[in-house]
């Protein structure tokens, strides 16, 4: 179990809600004395869970980037003792930290995409539009880049850019004007004055749309900060390299750009041939590496949004090894 004092916070009130709990785990089909990797740990729902369901032959490996998580994450893992191992990295690391730990394959993974709970209700991690805080959004606090070098230094295409591929906004080019007219004046700093900006840039204050008029900015910044969608195919092609033949992967994810990235990320593991349809035999050897489990993205039931709205856009993926 790795533990770091330093990396207690002051208040280890990691509060997040496990989406798709038994799902998961269902899906997971979990064996005993298996071994299981949680990519992206949090608050440890979801790998309490699989812990619980160990041997003391099986092992969880928790991964997390965010400080504040590791130590959340190994205080409430101790209890599984030499079961769970506690890792500081990013999911797309997975297949290293494991060889690091002398783990050639596994019996299965999760990846629990996009911002904890935790994050958007902790003012100070800058990550939410209903509260004042200066621009960071870094999961990993250890990281350079953040939020305000974006805002701030980023030129008005690369701005436009992310938030049309990252963010969906289709007033793209209008916000990323207003944000480069505005910091021509004064540098931008906090959350609460990003949205202001964002609010004038739109028509009527974005008052017509059916959500926040700062939700798809802050997205498409916060996906920009901590290279969440680049790292996606490298993460599942390790991630399915290490699953044993019948292991599984479980990736839950929370909006369409999220989702599209898996979704497309699967479908080329589960290619085969990509010969010329003229060659009379193949001869690439390609094999599909992993099938779906289910037809469909598995969704939240009606129960559980009712206890958990946040999880209303979460979909899992679950795939298995051949």
């Amino acid at each position: 179990m790795c533990t770091n004092n330093t990396l207690q916070p002051e208040n280890n009130d990691f509060h997040h809600i496990p989406v798709l709990l038994n799902e998961v785990i269902d899906g997971l089909d979990i064996k005993p004395d298996g071994i299981y990797v949680d990519g992206t740990a949090g608050g440890a729902g979801h790998s309490s869970e699989i812990a619980k369901r160990l041997s003391d032959k099986g092992r969880l490996i928790a991964i997390d980037q965010d400080e504040t998580a590791i130590y959340t994450a190994t205080v409430r893992l101790s209890v599984f003792g030499s079961r769970a191992t506690v890792i500081k990295s990013n999911f797309v690391n997975m297949k290293k930290v494991c060889n690091d730990l002398g783990i050639d394959k596994i019996d299965g993974f999760l990846l629990d995409l996009g911002v904890s709970s935790y994050q958007l209700d902790t003012p100070e991690r800058g990550f939410s539009y209903n509260y004042d805080a200066p621009l960071s959004m870094k999961m990993d606090q250890s990281a350079g880049l953040d939020a305000y070098f974006v805002v701030n230094s980023y030129s008005k295409e690369d701005l436009c850019r992310i938030l049309t591929d990252y963010g969906e906004e289709k007033f793209a080019y209008r916000i990323a004007d207003r944000i480069c007219r505005e910091r021509e004046i004064r540098p931008i700093e906090t959350t609460l004055g990003l949205c202001d900006i964002i609010k004038k840039a739109l028509p009527d204050g974005g008052k017509s749309q059916n959500h926040n008029p700062c939700m798809r900015t802050f997205q498409a910044i916060r996906i920009e900060v901590n290279h969440e969608i680049d790292i996606i195919p490298q993460a599942l092609t390790d991630a399915v390299d290490l699953l044993k033949r019948g292991g599984r992967g479980c990736v839950i994810t929370f909006h369409s750009v999220e989702d599209r990235a898996v979704k497309e990320g699967f479908k080329n593991l589960m290619g085969g041939c990509i010969c010329p349809r003229n060659l009379p035999v193949c001869v690439c050897g390609r094999k599909p590496l992993i099938e779906s489990v289910t037809k469909k993205p598995v969704v939240p039931s009606e129960e559980e949004l009712k206890i958990n709205s946040r999880s209303h856009s979460a979909k899992l993926r679950i795939v298995e090894k051949l």
